[in-house]
């Protein structure tokens, strides 16, 4: 039951994008298509697991036992930005085919402070390591669920005729501060 909680939490009560404000750069830049959401989510997916396990693991087996945890941080990023740079050099040799669809997207990742803010916050909740997993995968799923429907929602009002005042990035605001308020609907689920 505890992990059902935490799935359902990270995906639609604390939305890390609509709830939490993380991960707001690609969720506005990357969310024109679906299709590139699409990938944008499935990298995020896979390097946040990954990074989650990393991180866990540092802050349990280097950073506390050396009792230097003001270096989380530090630490965090230059263990995220190895990870993704790693993943795609073994991704490049091992299958090029997810290198090409995922290419793209997995520079960018580098940048997610999502990806970051997950890390942190499986260690400030004092998860163990599956419910760090499960709960760094439930907001990757949150963070697709988030970037599919406002990608939608922009392929969709790209065929409607707005005021040239309000196209581009005000109207994309607007609409993300809408769907932040429907998600908000969610707050009484958990």
């Amino acid at each position: 039951m505890e992990y059902i909680i935490i799935i359902i939490s990270a995906i639609f009560v604390n939305n890390i994008v609509l709830a939490q404000f993380l991960g707001i750069c690609p969720f506005l830049g990357v969310s024109t298509k679906v299709s590139t959401s699409t990938g944008m989510s499935a990298a995020v997916l896979f390097v946040m697991t990954l990074a989650t396990i990393a991180t866990y693991l540092i802050q349990t087996l280097v950073l506390i036992p050396l009792h230097i945890e003001f270096m989380q941080t530090v630490s965090f990023i230059l263990v995220i930005a190895a990870l993704v740079q790693m993943v795609e050099i073994v991704m490049k040799k091992v299958s090029p085919p997810l290198y090409q669809a995922l290419g793209v997207f997995l520079p960018l990742i580098t940048t997610n402070c999502a990806v970051l803010g997950v890390a942190i916050l499986v260690i400030q909740k004092d998860y163990n390591l599956l419910q760090g997993v499960v709960f760094a995968i439930a907001n990757a799923i949150g963070f697709f669920v988030a970037l599919v429907i406002f990608a939608g929602i922009r392929e969709q009002m790209d065929l409607f005729d707005i005021p040239p005042v309000m196209k581009g990035a005000p109207v994309a605001l607007i609409t993300a501060g809408l769907l932040s308020l429907a998600f908000m609907g969610f707050a009484g689920l958990v």
